[in-house]
């Protein structure tokens, strides 16, 4: 395991027992980590959709936009959602594929996929399964997925072409990826890049547009498309650096889809 993904666990790990624990507060995370209100994980769900939630996945929620909200989920579908933390969004879509669909939530942390089970127990959610893993490598079988979302996780990979590829194999043919995730929208120099502790933020490894399109094109991925809805001031999410733009990250919409092979007729492929 690599120095910053130990440093990941750890960080997440304690957000997630501090929320267990009750002890969580706004500003547990630091100026730079994703959570715990700070400007990249501010107001990304209605009240509308929270209600009835259990409070802990709502604290525990640490992305930087709605992935559930970037897709429609119709009944009966199966959805990953990779690194799911906390569970909020596993759950919102629980809702939407209802007792016939499955959710998948995917975490690396002990302690978040013991949060994620506890909130799964509260929710009553008998449709959900949190399962220990990398992003880099799901535990699912090929082309075993319809929908796969993801709420400010890929950019803490630093492995996003494994990530991509991954998410291509499991999902079926026709299935769609619909992720909220940082990007870059100007020169980061090397310095900002190596900082661990802003990797663990979710600013450090994020890709520009143009890389992210790249990336999932070459993943096999079509129809892609990136689209920024929240620009962040960096000072904000805590670089003090004259060699960044002030708008050099923000937060974005991306949709992609896995292509039907022409000889593919429905949602699984005549044999």
């Amino acid at each position: 395991m690599s120095d910053v993904q130990q440093a990941i666990q750890q960080k997440y790990g304690a957000i997630a027992s501090a929320v267990r624990r009750g002890t969580a507060s706004a500003d547990c995370c630091g100026p730079t980590s994703c959570g715990c209100g700070d400007p990249i994980t501010s107001n990304l769900y209605s009240d509308s959709e929270v209600t009835g939630l259990p409070t802990e996945a709502v604290a525990s929620s640490l992305g930087c936009g709605n992935p559930t909200a970037l897709v429609t989920l119709e009944a009966g579908q199966t959805v990953l959602d990779l690194g799911s933390g906390g569970g909020i969004d596993v759950l919102l879509s629980a809702k939407r594929v209802g007792p016939a669909g499955k959710v998948y939530g995917l975490d690396m942390t002990d302690e978040m996929l013991a949060l994620a089970r506890q909130n799964q127990r509260k929710a009553g959610a008998t449709n959900v399964e949190f399962l220990k893993g990398e992003i880099e490598a799901i535990p699912l079988p090929d082309a075993s997925v319809d929908v796969i979302i993801s709420n400010c996780v890929i950019n803490l990979s630093s492995d996003k072409d494994r990530v991509l590829g991954e998410a291509f194999r499991v999902l079926k043919p026709g299935g769609r990826f619909a992720v909220s995730d940082v990007v870059v929208r100007g020169h980061v120099p090397d310095d900002i890049r190596r900082n661990v502790e802003l990797w663990i933020g979710c600013v450090a490894g994020a890709l520009d547009e143009a890389s992210y399109r790249e990336k999932l094109e070459a993943a096999g991925f079509e129809s892609v498309a990136i689209e920024p809805w929240r620009v962040y001031n960096v000072r904000e999410i805590g670089i003090e650096s004259d060699a960044v733009s002030p708008d050099a990250f923000a937060s974005a919409f991306i949709r992609a889809t896995k292509p039907v092979p022409k000889s593919c007729c429905g949602p699984t492929c005549c044999a």
